[in-house]
């Protein structure tokens, strides 16, 4: 019998925050996301399970959660008790993935509970799978997806484990990969799905060959920040005919230059202007150098950090050049991991002031408490996002929750119109 989810509802979303990562498939496109839902620093004395139940319908019902998905699933952790109660119910069977975590006792009231599940239209997955365990056969048959936990399983074992999964009809998922090795190691082992820190921090890439289009972006980029002339920005982009025809696209696309149809580069540069036309090639930097670039989805995340930057300056109501800072701030701190060579030589090309290259590379002043803030949220470590609010006040009555929701869902829109 189902429990009902009892629920004490907080006051304010500000409490939880949001944590995803990608799993992407062999072509390195992202398919799904894991959500990881944490309650923040909140006064309140509220259930940790009925809160983590409240925020995901409230995610999804009131604050539009499925935007952010951008027509992929969303794999969200359940735990025996909470998989008993009805708030699955509330939520789309089209859009979740019930995981089951791996403290769950494979019992015969979880199975049917899972097989009740699966008629309502859910997918089931079973999550830090270390080993072949006879516990698990009487889920087997009710399971679409099965993670297996890389660190943690014997590496001469990956083999016959994934052999013996690969008899079911379930799709196995690499589940923390977190170096090149690794991934390789898996990519060869016939995985189909792969998750971990080596795909959601692309930080860790390497070994980019440099490319001659980098040159005149940086270059952009450079003439932008230093306000030359608009003559030698045209110049600059004449070198490059792939961006001289995206841009006359840009400005001619309906909501920018109205009813003028723009002919020349030089119209166009009036006519975007020079802060979006910078934030335009920041953009396309990285849409470019991330296509197909398996394995990291790097313009979702570049986006997304850009765009909860300028959202969380806003908020604290920075003024407007500070808020254009803080969203260059986010993108930035992504460059190395986009064009593999060393953030502080990027960073020199580009002449960016002390303030700003402080608050990427060394995290400081109020830009680089808010990057810190969003790395901590990225890679979901909730005590380290608790430590920072509590020494900064000024963010208590920030809802987290909201801003990156906001910011996810206009990362989504961005990375499906990028160049």
């Amino acid at each position: 019998m189902l429990e009902p989810a009892r629920i004490e509802t907080p006051s304010r979303t500000l409490d939880f925050t949001l944590a995803r990562q990608p799993i992407i498939d062999r072509k390195g496109n992202t398919v799904a996301y894991e959500l990881l839902f944490r309650k923040g620093n909140s006064p309140q004395k509220v259930d940790d399970r009925a809160a983590t139940a409240h925020v995901i319908a409230h995610a999804f019902n009131e604050l539009g959660l499925d935007s952010v998905l951008g027509g992929k699933r969303a794999f969200i952790n359940f735990d025996a008790m909470l998989l008993m109660t009805d708030v699955i119910e509330f939520l789309p069977p089209d859009k979740v993935v019930i995981e089951l975590l791996e403290t769950v006792n494979i019992t015969p009231a979880i199975v049917a509970r899972c097989k009740d599940l699966k008629q309502l239209g859910f997918s089931i997955a079973l999550d830090d799978v270390e080993g072949i365990d006879p516990a698990y056969c009487p889920l087997m048959p009710v399971l679409d997806y099965v993670k297996i936990d890389v660190l943690k399983a014997p590496l001469d074992q990956l083999a016959p484990i994934v052999e013996k999964m690969a008899k079911h009809n379930v799709k196995l998922i690499a589940e923390k990969v977190d170096n090149e090795e690794m991934a390789a190691r898996c990519n060869e082992l016939g995985f189909e799905l792969f998750q971990g820190f080596y795909y959601a921090k692309p930080a860790l890439l390497n070994g980019k060959r440099t490319d001659p289009s980098r040159q005149i972006m940086l270059r952009l980029m450079h003439q932008l920040m230093t306000d030359a002339d608009n003559g030698d920005i045209e110049k600059t982009f004449k070198q490059a005919p792939e961006m001289s025809y995206k841009l006359l696209r840009l400005v001619n696309s309906v909501g920018v230059s109205g009813s003028v149809n723009i002919q020349t580069l030089a119209q166009a540069i009036m006519v975007l202007g020079r802060r979006q036309l910078q934030r335009w090639l920041q953009l396309l930097l990285f849409a470019q150098y991330s296509r197909g670039d398996f394995p990291s989805p790097l313009l979702t995340l570049s986006s997304t950090r850009g765009r909860m930057m300028e959202a969380l300056a806003q908020e604290l109501s920075y003024d407007k050049a500070t808020s254009e800072e803080a969203f260059m701030v986010g993108m930035f701190s992504l460059l190395d991991a986009l064009l593999g060579s060393p953030l502080p030589e990027l960073l020199e090309e580009l002449s960016l002031s002390p303030e700003i290259r402080e608050a990427i590379l060394q995290h400081q002043g109020r830009l680089g408490i808010l990057l810190e803030l969003i790395l901590a949220m990225e890679q979901d470590e909730g005590s380290r996002v608790d430590e920072i609010i509590a020494m900064h006040p000024e963010l208590l009555g920030v809802d987290l929750m909201n801003l990156q929701i906001e910011s996810m869902i206009w990362a989504d829109s961005i990375t499906r119109n990028a160049g």
